[in-house]
């Protein structure tokens, strides 16, 4: 296969750094890499498959000769994004800047491929959340038409970025001390007001809208409508931000415009790539952070009968949001393009 010049733009931060990780696990057929973050971290060495780089200051100049852009996240894409497609490159970018421009499109490459194609130099990556329940909800939709999805999220707090995971370890031994916790990062670092997240639950991901949903809830009804390419389908979601430190969960209530039953769904789950089914709840097995962190699959458990309406389904599903929520499903559109 043809060796792609790639670069990685925020490759110090937590998602930057699976991108390192996976480009070597999968033999992602790079040629020139380059290494790119802001200027706090130009300059630093990263060792990488017996090569040391030195990190670069992302500038509008970086992009000279890169094939694929990899945007780690953040406002680095909307400054830097538009400069790095005009210089030839395609972007891949994770932050949420082109996720619901019409002439972008949002990609998850187990569910809509086809959408790749339609590219004019940006690729979106969906919101960490949104890709873990379009993972489980396509091959329930290709069962039945889905007329109305209700979802609560149970998220990391790798969600927040490194710092977030350094609140929680802070607290969690200002706790063991029984010293005063004094929060600084959550549930949104801009924020002037910030809650203890250590034995606590913070039922607020990103600004709140003016219909009283969080950003982070939009995200997901939105994207998946775009995503699945439905926008009839009526949507709700609440998302909350958990003390766990990787990997996200979330209870999704399905209801179809026909009979699926439990057996049905499990089996077009199993069949699904990318999905794990796990539930047998004789033996207490289902999806749990723990287990997910760390795997490139997403894993559903907990199928049952929604007996409160005609076509009803329950199901629990975890995924890695630094993986599956957001490296590994850039790299894979990189993969498919590239192949394509």
């Amino acid at each position: 296969m043809k060796k792609i010049n790639t670069a990685i733009v925020g490759v110090t931060g937590a998602v930057g750094q699976e991108f390192l990780k996976l480009i070597e696990e999968r033999n992602f057929p790079f040629g020139e890499l380059k290494m790119l973050a802001s200027s706090r971290s130009a300059g630093k060495k990263i060792n990488f498959m017996g090569k040391e780089y030195t990190v670069e200051e992302t500038t509008e100049n970086s992009f000279d000769g890169v094939e694929v852009a990899l945007f780690a996240g953040g406002s680095a894409s909307k400054i830097f994004a538009p400069a790095a497609v005009k210089a030839g490159a395609v972007v891949i970018d994770n932050s949420s800047t082109f996720r619901m421009d019409p002439e972008v499109p949002l990609v998850v490459p187990e569910v809509n491929p086809q959408a790749i194609a339609r590219h004019k130099g940006i690729i979106a990556n969906p919101n960490c959340s949104t890709i873990i329940m379009v993972m489980a909800l396509k091959p329930l939709y290709n069962l039945s038409k889905i007329k109305r999805i209700v979802v609560s999220t149970y998220q990391a707090v790798s969600g927040a970025g490194r710092e977030g995971m350094e609140e929680l370890k802070t607290q969690l031994e200002e706790l063991a001390r029984g010293e005063k916790i004094q929060p600084k990062i959550l549930p949104v670092a801009k924020l002037e007001k910030h809650y203890q997240i250590a034995s606590n639950l913070l039922p607020q991901i990103d600004i709140f809208m003016d219909n009283l949903y969080t950003k982070e809830e939009m995200k997901m009804i939105d994207e998946t409508r775009k995503i699945m390419e439905d926008d009839g389908m009526k949507i709700t979601a609440t998302t909350v931000r958990v003390p766990v430190y990787r990997s996200h969960a979330e209870s999704v209530n399905v209801e179809f415009e026909d009979e699926v039953s439990v057996e049905a769904a499990r089996a077009a789950l199993e069949k699904f790539p990318g999905v794990v089914v796990r539930d047998n709840p004789a033996e207490m097995i289902y999806p749990q952070p723990l287990e997910t962190s760390g795997k490139d699959d997403v894993e559903v458990g907990r199928i049952r009968k929604d007996f409160s309406v005609e076509h009803g389904l329950n199901f629990w599903v975890c995924g890695d949001q630094i993986r599956k929520g957001a490296a590994l499903n850039a790299l894979q559109i990189a993969e498919t393009f590239v192949k394509d």
